[in-house]
């Protein structure tokens, strides 16, 4: 399906990088069979060429960053592999964790190649079955909050890779619920001198089926 070339919320440009709301469901740069690109939105929108310094999953939704020039974008590179940018995900999961928070210290990244990996979690709401957590990354592995919370027992809803099949068709069925239940709702960066933080609400699909599911989203 092709989507629309719907503008993509703009939440901050200072002419040197640029702080964008992700919509879910489509993918950051061009591969094989995607035609629409959140960097060929982005250059229709604003003409100008755009530069990728961090990743999201396509169907993950939420705050990134994107540089305006390549030196912007080899410092902001290094700035996100110096530790100095905090990102903070809510996502929600199959199940409800013992305790309010915790670390998870398991190997994440593409399979084969796999490199020790951080992912921290706190507990915002649970039913019993379903939990809203907040998670936050010690390190960068590919799809490493999808894999840690699935390997812990915690599958994200709707996650069609790590995922727990059998519920996603369950809840699919029952509530609605089709779309990953992931986003980026924080960054934290040193930006002119100052901590810059940015945040933003839940998105739609993520809210809806926190309400589906009677959790409690957090402002």
């Amino acid at each position: 399906m092709i989507l629309p070339m719907k503008d993509i919320p703009i939440i901050y440009d200072n002419n040197d990088i640029l702080v964008i709301n992700k919509p879910f469901g489509i993918a950051v740069q061009g591969g094989e069979g995607v035609t629409v690109t959140v960097i060929g939105i982005l250059e229709r929108q604003t003409g100008k060429k755009i530069y990728p310094v961090h990743r999201l999953d396509k169907d993950t939704a939420g705050l990134m960053i994107f540089a305006l020039s390549a030196d912007a974008a080899s410092r902001y590179t290094r700035l996100i592999g110096s530790r100095s940018l905090v990102k903070t995900y809510q996502a929600v999961c199959f199940g409800s964790p013992q305790g309010t928070q915790g670390k998870i210290l398991l190997p994440a990244g593409r399979s084969g190649q796999e490199k020790p990996g951080e992912t921290s979690w706190k507990l915002l709401h649970s039913n019993g079955t379903h939990s809203l957590l907040s998670l936050g990354l010690g390190t960068g592995r590919m799809h490493q909050i999808r894999i840690h919370l699935a390997a812990t027992g915690f599958p994200i809803i709707g996650d069609d890779k790590y995922g727990d099949f059998k519920k996603n068709r369950e809840i699919r069925s029952s509530a609605g619920i089709r779309k990953l239940q992931l986003a980026s709702v924080s960054l934290e960066f040193p930006l002119e001198k100052r901590t810059a933080q940015f945040q933003i609400p839940l998105p739609d699909h993520i809210a809806t089926a926190c309400k589906a599911l009677g959790l409690t989203v957090q402002s």
